[in-house]
């Protein structure tokens, strides 16, 4: 049985840096795998821990439920904990988030995307890279039209877990739910000779 998909989760903007690393005497002894902490769960923190909103007003702000925000919260609390203690590298990256600024869509791939950096113009899809892009309607965009048309599955080259692709999310940038390994897309040079077997 395919796991539920997730709904998308609303962030202001990205963060100023993209992670942190530890230092001291004993920092370049351990060899520690990175703490992978997701886009929502840094938006959870700032939220919450920064600019101190209770755990109902932020789950509003990030247009997700209260409960849904909670766990993610605590994922965040225990990935920081578990970097601290283990002394691992945190890099801030992926999930399934989108941003409140204007979207875009590809007539070349189909691709949805978005343009965090609201200063910047779009000129290429960040796919494709096709010069046919186009600004999309906000109020349209919903999670039947993102997936409808797409055959592409997402696997991961740890487990071999697949889940359909999402038109306008990396496949790197998804996250396996059951190792929390980058997924990549299918036919990729790291997954071909996982799905011979």
């Amino acid at each position: 049985m395919s796991p539920r998909i997730k709904k998308t989760r609303k962030i202001n903007e990205l963060p100023i840096i993209k992670g942190f690393k530890p230092y001291g005497l004993e920092s370049g002894k351990n060899k520690v795998e990175p703490v992978m902490l997701l886009y929502e769960e840094y938006e959870a923190l700032r939220l919450c821990d920064y600019d101190m909103f209770h755990h109902h007003e932020s789950s509003e702000i990030m247009n997700i439920s209260r409960p849904t925000f909670t766990r993610i919260y605590a994922s965040a609390r225990q990935k920081v904990a578990k970097a601290f203690v283990e002394g691992a590298q945190i890099v801030i990256e992926g999930g399934k988030v989108y941003f409140d600024s204007d979207w875009y869509h590809c007539e070349t791939c189909g691709c949805y995307f978005n343009n965090p950096e609201m200063e910047k113009v779009v000129e290429n899809c960040t796919l494709c890279g096709s010069q046919r892009v186009k600004k999309y309607d906000n109020d349209k965009l919903s999670e039947e039209e993102i997936t409808k048309n797409c055959d592409d599955l997402c696997i991961c080259p740890n487990c071999g877990f697949e889940q359909k692709h999402h038109i306008g999310m990396p496949c790197n940038m998804e996250i396996c739910p059951q190792c929390n390994t980058l997924m990549r897309r299918e036919g990729s040079p790291n997954c071909i000779n996982l799905k011979k077997q």
